[in-house]
């Protein structure tokens, strides 16, 4: 991860898909703003620009873009 062009530690992503996008695995009753805002976090750090945070907690998949800015 880095922050200000340094690195500052290691940040594993659930999945990461060709090194472009993350995938960033949930399992709770209602993805939050906090989810979110931590995938937009990791894709901020990492240099990656696509994220996807997905809920498996629901019957059918709840799917969430999230783009770095």
């Amino acid at each position: 991860m880095y922050f200000r062009n340094q690195v500052i530690g290691e940040y594993f992503a659930d999945i990461l898909v060709e090194e472009k996008i993350v995938l960033e695995l949930k399992a709770v009753k209602t993805l939050l703003p906090e989810h979110q805002a931590q995938l937009i976090n990791y894709l901020n750090a990492s240099h990656l620009n696509a994220g996807l945070l997905i809920n498996f907690a629901k019957k059918g998949l709840e799917i969430k873009r999230a783009y770095s800015r």
